[in-house]
């Protein structure tokens, strides 16, 4: 008895030497810094992806099975566009800067495609999107690029990013909620790391 609760005291946790809890939006600097990186160095692709993730505010799951008729109409990127969610089949709308429509058309003119084809297809497996893990290893070298340790961010770290920046300028909760497609307002605030008070006073003096 006493070597078999020995081995359970000693064996490690499951997320020692891991860091656990949510990971931080991209800040600003960041954002202008991957940017620029992508850029000088021609990775067309990744800027799309970059730029789309930031815009859209999709989990991955989503990003990665976006059609390219899902933001293109007419040959032209939209200005905006509406996804339903694979987690909570609830719909969510997303804008797309000029920049981002600037590198989706830069993206998709390197390609044969057809409306139906995926935006961001897999280079390894034909016919396939990219994974979400994938899109993971990728986030991973774009933070690398600038210095940043890839361990402290995820790809939430890229949904997050947007909604943090507006409600951070706005105190505008329920526009968050209705970006990340959060189905209850508690939903949002665990998600932003809001104290839950300071969240609800802001949100009754929103005016809707």
């Amino acid at each position: 008895m006493q070597s078999e609760q020995h081995a359970i005291t000693s064996r490690a946790a499951w997320n020692t030497g891991r860091i656990i809890g949510p990971k931080p939006p991209l800040k600003p600097r960041h954002i202008w810094a991957i940017r620029t990186r992508l850029q000088h160095d021609r990775r067309i692709r990744d800027l799309a992806m970059f730029n789309f993730a930031i815009d859209s505010k999709l989990r991955g799951c989503d990003l990665v099975r976006i059609r390219i008729c899902d933001v293109v109409l007419g040959g032209t990127v939209r200005l905006r566009s509406t996804i339903i969610q694979q987690k909570t089949g609830r719909s969510v709308p997303f804008e797309l800067t000029d920049p981002t429509r600037e590198a989706l058309t830069a993206w998709l003119r390197l390609r044969p495609k057809s409306d139906t084809d995926w935006l961001f297809p897999s280079r390894s497996s034909s016919g396939d999107h990219v994974t979400t893990r994938q899109y993971g290893r990728l986030l991973d070298d774009w933070v690398s690029l600038i210095g940043l340790d890839p361990a402290l961010y995820g790809t939430h770290s890229l949904r997050r990013t947007k909604v943090a920046l507006i409600y951070k300028r706005t105190g505008n909760l329920r526009a968050c909620q209705l970006l990340l497609g959060h189905s209850k307002l508690e939903s949002t605030v665990r998600y932003l790391g809001i104290e839950v008070d300071d969240a609800l006073l802001l949100s009754e003096q929103t005016d809707l």
